[in-house]
């Protein structure tokens, strides 16, 4: 090892910022742990493989450890080594032979090879993990590298597209972008490979306004992964909250995520990460020691009360961060600011959200996180979305979360998927999904946009497996087709997988366009799946977090008529809710009528043409049924000029055709019919008159709008002429 001769020049420093800060003149280093002894310091050359200098920070505040280093900058490769107690029945596993990642590094080095010397005890002792380790970990681990934030967004202004507004598209850095002819063969899978113009535009094109990406902070592929010849491909396992991970860098330099950034801002869309503070990569006690664990375990997990040796696992993944404790809901704040005022992005979508807001006695919005999301001025005024669930006890909540916050709505997938499917039953919570769930989000003020609707999400069936398979094939995962869930409420139309069949091969893709439609006209926030635009196929895995390759990467050269035509359709409704107000209006739909108006906002219809009764809504064979939407009403009290055009949703779930009565509505002159799911492609719009009879396709869908004069016609028009030009 070289000794550097700049460090006989180590100042005390500062304990604020964490991490490690570059001042123009030197680096700034401050490490929190409470229960340490002594910390080292361990500088590496340019790879990361050999280290040229250690050094002990030489104060500790406020328990925290700092130093400041003169003319070392940028580009710096450092860990730590941390000593303490080892007493793992005490919560404590300090060993200095692990080299360790700093929680507040803003780039690593390297990646971890699994190999005994990680962990902090020795594998097959006989007291397992009470046992010591004394081999060297560096050899084997990633390595911190100090970073230079200077970046000029300028050009780019934030994105602060009203929520009412919003339509997400969740997507795999790397899986959208590895097989694009578009983007170039160096840059495939990267942030820059994303930033592609071609790549921008498509998705810009296709009308939504916010990409949701899969998690990009620095994480770990498990070891029995690896050696299945699998990897982590989704990502939820991090090791660093501030590091993107490296292998979606092409050029290794953070700015080539600010320009993705930057690219994506230009094009007047959102970039929301999702990010995973609920466990770490490190496991459980027989985990690896990375960091976390050896810099202060018994701080930043939850532990077993009585049995401090063991880890509080609401996760299913070993360990829980824990949140109670304020160094590490700080951390975790930091993170977050880090990655808005630094980094760019508009919000944050939060893995197994419920966890976050957990104290000892369970989930409770008065936690500290939601508390100090409520009132962070930075945090405030960003997107922040719950996954609202885990696996502890009362750990389903959605519906849950404090205002302001937009939340993840299983209800709205499964109660959709399964009027589609044709369920018995199913109708009465699909209307429910369909005009915003108040019965889980209308309470204190909060609007409908806080339900994030979505029918299929990175996890389960992509669209195209939803409508072609009845069972799961996880097969390629090596694991006996026992992973991912088994109530999928799929329905393959007469065929498990690909078939020559013409009329299931029409029915799926008519089933692809009623579920999409359902998505994008319900109240609330729609969230689609990149792909399911063009119909991609994961060949029935509704469980590819293991599968880096053409099982989930996007197949682009693939995409066949029957994709560009399901492209245009969704481009289409996606134009027609961001035309039509009504589509996208933030309040929750209700029967309630005006009491200045008489006009009732939302009624359901049965294929008469008259509302519907209790009778009816208890039918559990009734798949056929419409809501009126009157644009007369201004339920909300807020006065606009003119009106609101009147819409017409028809749904018919049922196997065949029914004859529906288009109803009479006072003010309006003739329905025109902008979407029926039956026939995707028209050169026309048809228009109707009051009380005739539509003919609706077994299981399809429809819009329609009632033609009035003055500016809604105008509307109309004009629409009409977008939705018939090729």
């Amino acid at each position: 090892m070289t000794t550097l001769t700049f460090l006989d020049r180590i100042q005390e420093g500062t304990p604020f910022p964490r991490g490690a800060t570059w001042t123009g003149q030197g680096v700034n280093f401050a490490l929190f742990s409470a229960h340490a002894t002594r910390v080292e310091l361990c500088l590496y050359d340019a790879e990361g493989k050999h280290e040229i200098g250690r050094v002990d920070l030489p104060e500790y505040t406020d328990e925290v450890w700092h130093a400041f280093i003169p003319d070392i900058g940028p580009d710096t490769v450092y860990g730590y080594r941390v000593h303490g107690p080892y007493e793992p029945e005490n919560g404590h596993r300090f060993n200095p032979n692990k080299l360790l990642l700093d929680p507040y590094a803003k780039r690593h080095i390297g990646e971890l090879v699994w190999a005994p010397e990680v962990f902090g005890y020795t594998i097959g002792a006989e007291d397992e993990d009470l046992s010591f380790d004394e081999r060297d970990s560096a050899a084997f681990v990633p390595k911190c590298v100090v970073v230079d934030h200077s970046f000029s967004f300028a050009g780019a202004s934030e994105n602060h597209i009203p929520w009412e507004k919003c339509v997400f598209y969740e997507t795999h850095v790397r899986g959208y972008t590895m097989r694009h002819p578009a983007v170039p063969e160096h840059l495939r899978g990267s942030f820059a490979g994303l930033a592609t113009p071609e790549v921008v535009e498509h998705i810009k094109s296709l009308g939504v306004t916010s990409v949701e990406l899969l998690p990009i902070h620095s994480f770990v592929n498990d070891d029995y992964l690896l050696e299945k010849g699998l990897t982590n491909y989704w990502g939820y396992n991090s090791l660093g909250f501030f590091a993107a991970d490296p292998r979606y860098f092409a050029s290794g330099e953070i700015a080539e995520f600010k320009n993705m950034i930057k690219s994506f801002h230009e094009a007047g869309l959102e970039v929301i990460l999702d990010v995973v503070y609920n466990h770490t990569a490190e496991g459980n006690e027989k985990g690896p020691t990375l960091s976390f664990k050896g810099i202060d375990n018994a701080s930043y997990y939850r532990l077993l009360p009585d049995q401090k040796r063991f880890y509080i696992n609401d996760t299913g993944t070993g360990n829980t961060l824990n949140l109670s404790h304020p160094r590490v809901l700080q951390m975790v704040c930091d993170s977050l600011r880090y990655w808005v005022t630094e980094m760019g992005v508009d919000g944050f979508r939060f893995d197994l959200a419920t966890i976050l807001g957990r104290l000892d006695h369970g989930f409770d919005e008065s936690s500290g996180f939601l508390q100090a999301c409520r009132q962070d001025p930075i945090l405030a005024g960003v997107k922040m979305i719950a996954e609202p669930w885990d696996c502890g006890p009362g750990g389903y909540q959605v519906g849950g979360f404090p205002p302001g916050w937009a939340e993840w709505n299983d209800r709205f997938r499964d109660d959709v998927r399964a009027f589609w499917k044709g369920d018995q039953g199913a109708a009465a919570d699909f209307a429910k999904r369909m005009t915003g769930s108040a019965d889980k989000f209308q309470q204190r003020g909060r609007r409908a946009w806080a339900s994030v609707n979505f029918i299929t999400a990175h996890d389960g069936f992509c669209l195209h497996d939803l409508v072609s398979y009845n069972d799961k094939h996880n097969e390629a995962n090596g694991e006996d087709n026992r992973d991912g869930g088994s109530d999928n409420r799929s329905w393959n139309c007469g065929a498990e997988g690909p078939t020559d069949d013409a009329d299931i091969r029409a029915l799926r893709e008519r089933q692809k366009r009623n579920l999409l439609a359902s998505l994008i006209f319900a109240r609330g926030t729609p969230m689609i799946l990149a792909g399911d635009e063009s119909g991609r196929t994961q060949q029935g895995n509704n469980n590819a977090y293991c599968q880096d390759n053409e099982i989930s990467w996007l197949d682009w050269d693939g995409i066949d008529d029957d994709g560009r035509a399901l492209q245009d359709f969704t481009r289409n409704l996606l134009n027609l809710r961001a035309s039509l107000p009504l589509l996208h209006r933030s309040r929750f739909l209700s029967g309630a009528s005006n009491p200045e108006t008489g006009i009732t906002e939302a009624t359901w219809i049965s294929a008469s043409g008259e509302s519907l009764s209790d009778e009816q809504w208890q039918d559990e064979q009734m798949h056929a049924f419409g809501l009126l939407i009157d644009g007369r009403s201004q339920v909300s009290g807020i006065k606009r000029p003119g009106s609101d055009a009147t819409l017409l949703m028809v749904f018919n779930a049922y196997h065949d055709v029914v004859n529906f009565t288009l109803p009479e509505v006072p003010g309006g002159s003739r329905w025109t019919c902008l979407v029926d799911t039956n026939m995707p492609v028209r050169s026309e719009l048809p228009e109707f008159d009051s009380g005739d009879v539509y003919a609706v396709t077994g299981r399809s869908m429809l819009l329609f709008s009632l033609k009035a004069k003055g500016e809604t016609a105008k509307l109309l028009t004009a629409i009409q002429d977008a939705l018939t030009t090729e």
